[in-house]
């Protein structure tokens, strides 16, 4: 049995669909039990996060796949409080040798995602986690139209929307979709063999 949880911020709800296709990869692999688990304004209480429960789910979990919006060129803040507050599992080397991943997700094709997608990673490393890329060409480069790594991404998973002002509920690209689907997988089956 392996576990792999999902922690996110979504803003305004691009990267909550990007994690929940993450989680139904991750839950195609035989014996993986998955932790979604989204940060929320209400666990930052005078600019600390907290969530007892969700850091005990992220200490049993045998991966953790991090995803956040790139506001500003970078993570969101709601994100960035939830790792300044796992700074003391750092201080322990708590995370020490699970394995990690990351998602992002903006309105414009690059939006600095990349920067995001290097925080995530450089924090795994802190960590002393084991990070595993998407592992996945893009679709344009094999002439493919099914939109997988549409956006060229080999650090983590990126994905685009347009900006819209509407009101609509938050639309994913069906590519990004199947893109953010193949990492869960990739990274349940990554966990299923480090446990062998």
């Amino acid at each position: 049995m392996g576990t792999v949880a999902i922690i996110y911020f979504s803003g305004s709800g691009h990267t909550h669909l990007m994690a929940e296709a993450v989680a139904l990869g991750a839950n195609q692999v035989s014996g993986t039990t998955v932790e979604l688990l989204r940060i929320t304004g209400e666990q930052i209480q005078e600019g600390r996060w907290k969530d007892d429960a969700m850091i005990a789910k992220l200490n049993g979990a045998d991966a953790i796949i991090f995803g956040s919006p790139t506001y500003m060129g970078g993570v969101a803040a709601q994100f960035k409080a939830f790792v300044d507050a796992a700074s003391s599992i750092w201080f322990q080397q708590g995370w020490k040798d699970k394995l990690a991943a990351g998602f992002t997700h903006s309105s414009s094709p690059s939006g600095d995602k990349q920067s995001t997608l290097l925080y995530m990673s450089i924090n795994a490393a802190q960590h002393s986690m084991t990070w595993i890329n998407p592992g996945e060409l893009s679709s344009f480069l094999l002439g493919k139209d099914d939109g997988i790594n549409r956006l060229g991404s080999y650090m983590g998973v990126m994905g685009q929307s347009a900006l819209d002002m509407s009101g609509k509920p938050a639309e994913l690209d069906p590519g990004d979709r199947l893109t953010a689907h193949k990492l869960g997988t990739r990274v349940a089956n990554m966990v299923q063999r480090f446990k062998k």
